[in-house]
């Protein structure tokens, strides 16, 4: 008996060596797909540029749809043996979700709201209850019977009529953030003819019931520009543009104030911010300039009482602070402080309650709330014991209310919505993020932060978890995570999908890289325009400390990350490809130089204050110099997982296209290179809850199969 069941052990081992080395055979005999070269010669300032891909950013080109399919083909054959791999995963991570779940419900206007999801079903159901959680539900939208038909589906903007009778709500059927805002009449379950297409999706109600602000954005570059005011059960073609911005490095939204006074137009860039205020009782007046717009003064405001509240950076307070001035008079000229500034504390936000001012700050890279009650005696902060949490307010809609609504969440604790009485101080955890499965013990890993030392001598923190039981001799796969740009602050968050990396052996770690907030408003002047190289070596060097402490070595180093995240990968790959066993590039903004020298791509205008504008010779060098496809030479790479939308409106699908494209030519290993492509999506990837987790899965997969971790 026992030597019959070794004789099958041994045939299973057998067959799957022989499964093994077929799976190696067939790979190495699928060739790699070829994009046609066709050079493009490019000049500016007297340099000359040569791009061999510049054709592949035709989207209606039958040619560049073959080219995208092929390197999709492509993946898939190189990737066959790990299909059933990938299945598990899926699994295994949709395993953990509690399929029949909801939000904590919020007061809102007489009504408590719940956004909740069924088991099976991708998309969520957004209800309300009049009065009492008791009462009868009603339902406002059932996205899953919306979304019949289309592969993509995104509803937005949802916005409610004071009178509690209308819900205006934007629609995106392909992922190019392009909304068609319509009016689903809550009482009758009718969709109105109101039908405005175009636009951002976001929206919002006048106290009349009848009239609704919202914007729409240039149908060639996307930049949200325009502000128009429409009437209820009239036709679109009617409706009056209030505000148009000319300028094209602004982006344009509309809201309505806590209070619900005020109608609000936000007109903002990276450096500069401007309002535009309307009672809410006359939609028909004119808008008023709150403040005129001065290069680099940002400032947001909020109403309460008699006055606004103003978070701003005037008088050179780089991690701002807070000013108050009476609504009857908002030039800044009126403006007083409330809060000083402090160089070692970020002010980030504030939420106004009729007896309590709350205010989000940042020090020493973490976030504290703090607690100020209007009447100046005992202010306090929320105790918070760890070095890897995340605490943030959320939905306080309810003006006349002492409780304050708030998350909390670190790398190893699931996230909580909880429930502070400010008054009292005593609290209720609403919710507890549930994972399913009977296996997860947050007790079971171990939550680290460790400080990195950059080339120029500034500490960089390392925010990691991994499971306990690690020993630090350079053989831990390890997925360094990192964004680092637009003042972005890359704060730890609690994933359950992340789990099935962690279990097999992974650490997982965030690198709080220069140009992010993280450690203040510097933090991000730091990692941007003439200093932007910064992101890019702070996170080399928080490589070379994970190797230098042994945490992990070249073999088991892996990096990850998206859009922006996408060009720092893009940018080390070339700087210190030797680092790094696997790179994974979500949406990777990779082609700078031509994608900022291009003003009818969607969104470039308004980055010039973020990277610079390449038309001004001291940027175009600059930007030269680290631009990840103009940078692509002839050395070894490491294996690289790319992936993108073919109707991404963010990062165009042609940069990592043409970044793939030149890689294949310049490498000199056999390492893997995939181009992975969402034919059906746009920058967020799949839409439903469930089919973003078979990317990811492909993701996970890509690492695993490296590390040579099959099950």
């Amino acid at each position: 008996m026992k030597n019959n069941v070794l004789l099958s052990g041994l045939c299973l081992i057998f067959a799957l060596s022989i499964t093994k080395i077929n799976a190696q055979q067939m790979s190495e005999n699928i060739k790699a797909p070829l994009a046609k070269i066709i050079p493009t010669v490019l000049e500016k300032h007297g340099d000359t540029r040569v791009d061999n891909y510049f054709w592949l950013n035709k989207r209606e080109n039958p040619e560049v749809i073959d080219y995208l399919n092929q390197e999709n083909s492509y993946y898939e054959a190189m990737t066959a043996d790990t299909k059933g791999f990938q299945k598990e995963l899926y699994e295994e991570m949709k395993s953990r979700i509690k399929e029949d779940d909801e939000s904590v419900p919020y007061l809102y206007n007489g009504y408590y709201y719940i956004t909740r999801f069924e088991t099976g079903k991708d998309y969520p159901i957004y209800s309300r209850k009049k009065g009492s959680l008791t009462a009868a539900e009603e339902i406002l939208f059932n996205c899953n019977d919306l979304a019949k038909g289309h592969s993509y589906f995104q509803l937005g903007g949802l916005s409610l009529s004071p009178d509690n009778k209308f819900a205006s709500f934007g629609v995106d059927t392909v992922g190019r953030r392009i909304y068609t805002i319509q009016v689903k009449n809550l009482e009758t379950g009718e969709i109105l003819s109101d039908k405005i297409e175009n636009a951002t999706g976001s929206s919002v109600w006048a106290n009349d019931n009848k009239t609704i602000f919202y914007t729409k954005q240039d149908e060639v570059t996307l930049r949200s520009d325009k502000v128009f005011k429409h009437k209820l059960n009239t036709n679109s073609d009617q409706d009056v543009l209030v505000f148009f911005e000319k300028d094209d490095t602004f982006n344009v939204s509309v809201g309505k104030e806590k209070s619900k006074k005020y109608i609000v137009i936000g007109s903002g860039s990276t450096l500069t911010t401007e309002y535009r205020i309307l009672n809410s009782d006359t939609p028909d007046a004119e808008f008023k300039v709150f403040q005129p717009r001065v290069r680099g003064l940002e400032y947001s405001i909020s109403h309460f009482g008699d006055s606004f509240y103003i978070l701003t950076n005037k008088d050179k307070a780089t991690n701002f602070k807070l000013m108050k001035t009476p609504e009857s008079a908002t030039a800044k000229a009126n403006w007083v402080d409330v809060i000083a500034h402090r160089e070692d504390v970020l002010l980030e936000d504030i939420e106004i309650f009729r007896n309590y001012l709350v205010v989000e700050e940042r020090s020493n890279g973490l976030n504290h709330i703090r607690i100020m009650p209007w009447s100046g005696a005992g202010e306090y902060y929320l105790p918070f014991g760890s070095e890897t949490y995340n605490a943030y307010t959320t939905t306080n809609v309810d003006f006349d209310t002492d409780i304050l609504r708030y998350s909390y969440q670190s790398l190893a604790t699931p996230s909580s919505v909880i429930d502070f009485n400010m008054k009292t101080k005593e609290k209720e955890v609403k919710k507890e993020q549930q994972v399913l499965g009977g296996k997860f013990d947050k007790n079971n890993y171990i939550e680290e932060r460790v400080w990195a030392t950059a080339t120029d001598g500034t500490k960089v923190p390392i925010s990691m978890v991994y499971k306990k039981g690690l020993k630090k001799d350079g053989t831990n796969p390890v997925l360094l995570y990192a964004y680092g740009s637009y003042g972005v602050t890359m704060d730890t968050y609690f994933s359950s999908t992340r789990l099935s990396i962690l279990d097999r052996g992974f650490v997982f770690a965030i690198a709080h890289i220069r140009g992010g907030e993280d450690l203040g408003r510097q933090w991000y002047e730091d990692g941007k325009l003439l200093k932007k190289k910064n992101t890019f070596t702070d996170f080399i060097d928080c490589s070379k400390y994970l190797i230098q402490e042994k945490y992990t070595s070249p073999e088991h180093l892996y990096a990850e990350g998206g859009s922006a995240g996408g060009l720092l990968m893009g940018a080390v790959v070339n700087m210190a490809p030797e680092l790094y066993h696997g790179v994974i590039a979500q949406v990777p903004f990779v082609d700078v130089i031509s994608t900022m020298l291009d003003d009818t791509i969607p969104l470039t205008t308004g980055e010039y204050d973020e990277w610079g504008n390449p038309n001004e010779k001291k940027y175009y060098k600059y930007m030269l110099s680290y631009s990840p496809y103009d940078n692509v030479k002839s050395q070894k790479y490491p294996n690289m997982y790319v992936s993108t939308g073919l109707h991404d409106s963010q990062v165009q699908y042609w940069e990592p296209a043409k970044w793939v494209a030149k890689l294949r030519t310049l490498k000199t290993n056999d390492t893997v290179l995939y181009l992975n492509t969402n034919m059906d999506a746009g920058h967020g990837g799949a839409s439903g809850r469930f089919e973003a987790l078979k990317e990811l899965a492909k993701e996970y997969s890509f690492l695993l199969d490296l590390e040579e971790i099959k099950n």
